[in-house]
């Protein structure tokens, strides 16, 4: 799942950013209003953490903006700014929940599986696809019955895989979905990951899965699915 972060307070920023990204999410920050609203014009969010005091275009702002274009993406408004005014304007103005700071992260957390377990009627829970069955809110995988036991960053691509199911997904893509957006180009950071990922579905009996495109990327793939 992917998250955009707008917090101009870079210690801040890169604390929310930190955490979620050990909880297994790609995470991408804006510093600014207009950098927030480009972001989300380019990129598909599972959700939005908003400050409300931002140079350029302030957070209500943003929301606003992007709920008029009928945007859907949950957004979560984090601000020091907690009166019933304020949180009435922020509400007001297009986002789904509220949080004052300062705040706990586990507190944020379980406002965030909140909103995004509510958030888009076409978003699934659940992913199967073959013997895998994966619960995107539990950041489980199974096979079978048994737990796959995976890295948030292979949960992350078993989940971007069989979201795009017998379909090749690049190497590119996989950087800018599951990395961050400015990754490497010519790190061999896919590669490897795949590779261990390959490695537990073999070890618990669902081999040959991904399946290499030469020079392109992978492809989640049965044996059985004709080309």
């Amino acid at each position: 799942m992917r998250v955009l972060v707008v917090e101009d307070d870079r210690k801040v920023a890169g604390f929310i950013q930190m955490g979620l990204r050990e909880e297994g999410y790609a995470v991408d920050v804006a510093k600014d209003g207009e950098e927030a609203t480009t972001l989300a014009h380019v990129n598909d969010y599972d959700a939005i953490m908003l400050d409300i005091m931002l140079p350029r275009k302030n957070g209500l702002q943003v929301a606003a903006e992007l709920r008029r274009e009928g945007r859907k993406t949950p957004i979560l408004m984090l601000t020091a700014r907690d009166s019933t005014e304020d949180v009435v304007r922020g509400l007001d103005a297009g986002a789904d929940d509220y949080l004052s700071k300062p705040f706990r992260f586990d507190e944020l957390l379980a406002r965030l599986r909140a909103l995004i377990r509510r958030g888009g009627s076409t978003r699934l829970e659940r992913l199967t696809y073959g013997p895998l069955e994966l619960n995107r809110m539990k950041h489980q995988a199974h096979t079978g019955g048994q737990v796959l036991d995976l890295t948030p960053r292979e949960f992350q691509l078993l989940e971007h895989f069989m979201l795009h199911p017998e379909e090749v997904v690049r190497r590119t893509e996989l950087l800018e979905k599951v990395w961050d957006m400015h990754f490497d180009p010519e790190s061999n950071v896919v590669d490897v990951h795949v590779g261990n990922l390959r490695r537990k579905l073999r070890e618990a009996g669902c081999s040959d899965l991904i399946q290499t495109v030469r020079g392109v990327g992978f492809c989640l793939k049965t044996d059985d699915t004709e080309d």
